[in-house]
């Protein structure tokens, strides 16, 4: 019997064992998350099978930014009200979504998909990095602000960004005071992104 097994049949414990998996969760957590819905399941079984199913179905990647979108432009890259001139650029959605929850930035994003890696094997290629170059190109781009983590990897990624678009009139700046060491976006308070936002810094 494996951690997150169960006593309710093979269909529960598969359940369990693929709940388990999502971040944040582990065996007994998914277990008792499995246990809540099938106990409520007209409110809380019934409407995540549907939401899922639906999420399944429509979601996809913008086509502009690489956010997550059921849209082939998401709700951002359509909103005029954004500053097409100024690019936000993230590792990760999860990113995006921790800025957007500051409501500071009014820019758009680029969600590159990953950070260059030596030793994981991720090369630029693997990247949305040709994607970026095309749009400051393009779009009279004139600020593009990475807001990457700060570990070894984000630092490399960041200096072969700023590599890409010397030869372009913009500016690169990236997150400035506030933001740690090797911290993740998604794990720091609203308070500390917006100061980093508003105070970054060029990396000319």
């Amino acid at each position: 019997m494996t951690q997150s097994s169960s006593t309710g049949g093979q269909e529960i414990d598969t359940l369990i064992t693929l709940l388990s998996r999502l971040p944040g969760f582990g065996g007994r957590s998914a277990r008792r998350a499995v246990l809540a819905m099938i106990q409520k399941r007209e409110h809380l079984l019934e409407p995540l099978t549907q939401a899922i199913t639906r999420v399944n179905d429509t979601v996809r990647l913008c086509e502009a930014c690489y956010n997550i979108s059921t849209q082939p432009l998401c709700q951002i890259c359509c909103n005029d009200q954004r500053k097409n001139s100024v690019i936000c650029v993230v590792e990760t959605v999860t990113d995006l979504w921790a800025l957007e929850r500051t409501q500071s930035f009014y820019g758009h994003y680029h969600v590159l998909g990953g950070l260059l890696s030596a030793l994981d094997g991720v090369r630029p290629e693997d990247l949305h990095l040709d994607e970026l170059v095309k749009r400051v190109k393009d779009n009279g781009v004139t600020e593009v602000v990475l807001a990457i983590t700060g570990t070894l990897d984000g630092r490399a990624t960041a200096h072969y960004i700023a590599d890409m678009l010397e030869d372009f009139d913009v500016c690169v700046t990236s997150l400035a005071q506030g933001v740690p060491i090797g911290g993740e976006l998604d794990f720091l308070d609203e308070g500390t992104i917006t100061t980093a936002l508003q105070s970054r810094k060029s990396l000319a």
